[in-house]
């Protein structure tokens, strides 16, 4: 006969597997992973940009806020850059996919939004406040589910925020790119090493599949150079890179320095 201690766990095993069960079958979503659009306004003069400053600063972070996204990116390239004065990057953390499908329909409800963003939103055919937009649709690394905020004290303009795209010639090798960041480590390393990392995403739709994102932020631009000095020789990195299930995972690395708008979350 069974004792009442193995009885009661096998009932406990028995809800914890009827629950999982149910989520599942009434569709509810277990995965906590965010996912993130990060739209690219390309312009072509000054004008354009303190229009799009202007809608960004008093429309469009404002309604998002009231949507419930409470923390939104806006960043520049560094006035190093060859995009200096010619891009804006909008980085927006959603909780699901409902959430950004439904983004645009509280927005067309928002009064508020409307007034403020008049300029923007009703500009006409031959004055528009940029040229184009691109958009890339990610969702967020298993190590790494949610968006994380860096606590820099230095002025925005002297902050670097690092994105970097890694493309990888074929989905496989994609995958194991990604593998390595989470399974494999890389994750740690950065972690270990105080990259401040803000996210790290698969790349679900956008013009360079397949490719992963991810951004690493520092105060300034001396110390990011240091950070990645030390990274390269890094003990645990040195074993990672030369694991023959990563190699040629990386086909191109398009990197970017960035830095917030002085009305950015992030």
């Amino acid at each position: 006969m069974k004792s009442k201690s193995s009885i009661n766990r096998n009932l406990s095993f028995l809800l914890i597997f009827f629950f999982i069960s149910a989520c599942y079958s009434c569709g509810m979503n277990t995965d906590s992973r965010e996912y993130y659009q990060l739209k690219v306004y390309n312009f072509s003069d000054m004008s354009q940009e303190d229009r799009l400053d202007n809608y960004l600063r008093d429309a469009y972070l404002p309604a998002l806020h009231r949507s419930g996204i409470n923390t939104v990116g806006v960043f520049k390239p560094a006035p190093d850059s060859e995009d200096h004065g010619k891009k804006i990057y909008v980085l927006i953390p959603f909780r699901s996919m409902d959430q950004f499908v439904q983004l645009e329909s509280l927005l067309e409800k928002d009064q508020q939004y409307k007034t403020a963003g008049k300029d923007y939103i009703e500009a006409s055919f031959d004055d528009p406040p940029y040229d184009r937009i691109e958009s890339t649709l990610m969702r967020a690394f298993i190590d790494m589910p949610k968006l994380h905020v860096p606590g820099h004290t230095t002025p925005p303009g002297e902050r670097i925020y690092e994105m970097r795209s890694y493309e990888a010639a074929t989905e496989d090798l994609y995958k194991r790119k990604v593998h390595m960041f989470n399974q494999g480590g890389e994750i740690d390393i950065f972690d270990k090493l105080n990259f401040n990392a803000v996210f790290y995403g698969e790349v679900l739709s956008g013009s360079t599949m397949p490719n992963l994102i991810y951004m690493t932020t520092f105060p300034d631009r001396k110390t990011r150079d240091e950070y990645w000095s030390i990274f390269r020789v890094d003990p645990d990195w040195e074993v990672l890179r030369d694991v023959e299930y990563y190699a040629n995972t990386v086909s191109k690395n398009i990197t970017l320095f960035l830095y917030p708008a002085n009305y950015s979350d992030i």
